[in-house]
């Protein structure tokens, strides 16, 4: 469902939020709504916004927390992909909870692989099996949070920005005969 009719305040609204998450002290650092805003919002507005939302979901993030470095363009690069495709996938889909489960799993295996597999070893002289192991905790408390995140906000989230703004014919109805149920 691309509108035309873009919300940027929406759009706007929702990084903010996710922003602001990500700053809470003591949160586990892969438990984040990321994932399943990005999942409504390229259903809804489609795939360059999905790219942007995620994009800048990272680097707003590395910048304001003064943590951008190498390991940010692959965390970027990840997440736009990851946007790029959730608009893809959800083109050929309804959306429902099961939708938004199958791709919080795949997006977020994907995106740790990428992610998880390549700095430490690349960059930081860290070793492969090293990166590997450390990376298996990571994975799962990361499956668990976008899974349920997938399960509780992404439907929340794709319901508050398709919300009509006109009255049902159900509503109309009962403002004109208050009586009907």
């Amino acid at each position: 469902m691309n509108t035309t009719n873009k919300n940027y305040f929406q759009f706007t609204f929702l990084l903010a939020v996710c922003l602001l998450v990500r700053f809470i002290p003591l949160r586990a650092p892969n438990v984040e709504p990321i994932l399943a805003t990005l999942m409504p919002i390229s259903r809804v507005y489609g795939a360059f916004l999905a790219f942007s939302f995620a994009v800048l979901s990272i680097l707003l993030y590395d910048v304001i927390s003064g943590t951008l470095g190498v390991q940010t363009f692959f965390t970027v690069s990840s997440y736009g992909l990851l946007g790029l495709w959730s608009a893809s996938y959800f083109r050929k889909r309804k959306g429902g909870p099961s939708d938004y489960v199958s791709f919080a799993i795949i997006g977020t295996l994907l995106f740790d692989t990428l992610t998880g597999l390549t700095v430490g070893p690349l960059f930081f002289g860290q070793s492969f099996s090293a990166s590997l192991i450390g990376q298996i905790p990571f994975t799962l408390l990361h499956l668990v949070g976008n899974i349920a995140f997938a399960v509780i906000l992404s439907p929340a989230i794709y319901n508050f920005m398709v919300k009509k703004k006109e009255p049902s014919i159900l509503s109309a109805t009962r403002i004109l005969n208050p009586k009907i149920i």
